[in-house]
């Protein structure tokens, strides 16, 4: 007995073609950002209220990283 093929879905390259009208991904080199032309902009108030969730969350996954950069906890 033969075996029934399904349609698959359309693959997200496929389906971005679709809409774009062109082939995805696009054929080329990315273009180059020029870094050195960014702006950063620190429009954060003074103080950023943070919860000891929050810090703990950090203090385990980062503690390490932490304790490296800035030496360990008194």
């Amino acid at each position: 007995m033969p075996r029934v093929s399904r349609p698959h879905p359309p693959t997200a390259s496929e389906q971005l073609e679709r809409l774009l009208g062109k082939p995805w991904p696009f054929p080329g080199r990315p273009p180059k950002h020029d870094v050195e032309a960014w702006t950063v902009t620190d429009d954060w108030p003074d103080r950023v209220p943070v919860t000891q969730a929050e810090v703990e969350v950090f203090e385990a996954w980062f503690g390490d990283l932490f304790d490296e950069m800035f030496g360990p906890c008194r």
